[in-house]
């Protein structure tokens, strides 16, 4: 029986990491976060349910430095999510597949990312009078 010099299975240790696994890897950790951020929006709406005094207790949360870095992750997980699904829709009908593309797209979803999320945080501040 003679032994094979056959290579190793890949491992992260071995690669580089790439702008599309990173994006690919992201993706589905911002769907996991959207789901348990989704979990705060239910307390939110459970508080506001169950009377005023349990609604103040949930604002008064929301509206700390905490939840509000809560709630500032929770749409640029979603922000990023959605950029990102519309650019595997794309993917889907087999458009923007080559690797020169991929690379733009995967840029331009991380700068729609950061524009939409700061947009979305700076109307809503000056709609509620910049708090």
């Amino acid at each position: 029986m003679t032994v094979q010099n056959r290579p190793l299975s890949p491992h992260l240790q071995v690669y580089r990491p790439q702008l599309t696994s990173v994006l690919s890897i992201t993706h589905r950790l911002t769907g996991v976060a959207l789901a348990v951020g989704t979990l705060l929006l239910i307390y939110w709406l459970t508080a506001a349910a169950a009377g005023a005094e349990a609604f103040e207790t949930a604002q008064s949360f929301i509206g700390s430095w905490f939840g509000r870095l809560l709630l500032f992750g929770w749409s640029l997980a979603l922000f990023y999510h959605l950029c990102n699904g519309i650019r595997h829709l794309f993917w889907d009908i087999g458009a923007g597949l080559d690797l020169p593309t991929a690379y733009r797209s995967g840029y331009a979803v991380l700068i729609a990312t950061v524009v939409l999320t700061l947009a979305s945080w700076i109307a809503g501040y000056g709609a509620m009078g910049g708090l």
